[in-house]
């Protein structure tokens, strides 16, 4: 089997994807059917030139600069990069922050006022379950290739990334199954057969509860849903990997699986975005349109940031006890 490990593959494939669905963010489905997105553009929701990118870019600039500057799994150093990004400081595409979510932004409020750790700083209520930590989670997965450990390890390590600021166990759960999902198709399988791994995932680690909420992922439903109607788009984290899933599973190209994202309207970016690191793994760079990554902003700096972080878990030690000292 091919294994796949060019982390900007994925980097590249979120970025771009989150700069499609920029400039329509928040547009309902039923105006984008009207005027499709075909194209990368510019404008619209937030007047801002083509190619650039959001929050959820910005956070993983922020996440793998964190591992690089640390030379580890630095919850601190991570959380720190968050708030220069939100201070407009750094990671942002024009050097000026344009777009941060509510949860996010009070987490980071939280952990600036209060001095409370990295990985407690989070909120943790039931409607703080939006997609800020999802759009996020994917460097990680490059790490767990580089650095294996049991699920129940990789779990404990996720849910304190994503507790930086989502906190909740149903946002913890949703980037630990697109973790899996992610490592799936970075062992050289294509979106189906990753599915079918993803159905037989350990979740053991998650209380029931919180475990229903993913019941239409992890019967395999996902997968044999035709019509649109029953996918939504909306920011709430379970609702964006469905949505997510289902247009990689429902496609054949890059090109074909983050525009369909980006037309579902409502979270566009988001959504795009998530389908877009998946799609980047799975197709590689050179399957990303050129036309879109010509027109991507500050492209060379991610590329840059991506091959660092590369070199950087290839260095990181093998014993995940190693992050906690």
């Amino acid at each position: 089997m091919v294994v796949l490990m060019d982390v900007k593959d994925g980097i590249i494939g979120l970025a771009v994807a989150d700069a499609l669905g920029v400039p329509v963010e928040f547009k309902s489905r039923e105006v984008l059917k009207l005027k499709p997105v075909t194209d990368m553009i510019g404008n619209g929701t937030y007047n801002q030139p083509e190619g650039t990118w959001s929050d959820d870019t910005s956070m993983v600039l922020a996440t793998l600069d964190g591992v690089i500057e640390s030379g580890r799994l630095d919850y601190e150093q991570i959380a720190t990069n968050f708030c220069l990004w939100a201070s407009g400081k750094k990671y942002n595409a024009h050097d000026k922050l344009f777009d941060i979510g509510i949860t996010t932004h009070k987490s980071l409020q939280n952990y600036v006022t209060t001095g409370v750790e990295a990985t407690k700083a989070g909120c943790n209520g039931i409607y703080d379950n939006g997609n800020g930590s999802l759009m996020r989670i994917l460097p990680i997965a490059y790490y767990f290739k580089e650095n294996p450990c049991n699920d129940y390890e990789m779990a404990d390590i996720i849910d304190d990334l994503s507790s930086i600021t989502h906190r909740h166990e149903i946002s913890c759960m949703a980037c630990y199954l697109y973790t899996k999902y992610a490592l799936s198709l970075l062992d050289g399988k294509d979106f189906k057969e990753a599915y079918e791994d993803l159905k037989r995932v350990d979740t053991t680690m998650y209380s029931k509860a919180t475990t229903n909420n993913f019941k239409r992922i992890l019967s395999g439903e996902i997968a044999t849903i035709e019509n649109e109607k029953d996918i939504s788009s909306s920011g709430f984290v379970v609702s964006s990997l469905e949505a997510a899933l289902w247009c990689c599973l429902k496609t054949n190209n890059y090109e074909e699986a983050t525009l369909k994202a980006v037309n579902l309207g409502e979270d566009t970016d988001t959504v795009a975005a998530i389908a877009g690191g998946l799609c980047g793994i799975r197709y590689g760079i050179d399957n990303i349109p050129s036309k879109w990554q010509e027109k991507l902003v500050k492209r060379d700096y991610i590329i840059s940031l991506a091959d660092r972080y590369q070199n950087t878990i290839k260095t990181m030690s093998k014993d995940v006890k190693e992050l906690y000292k």
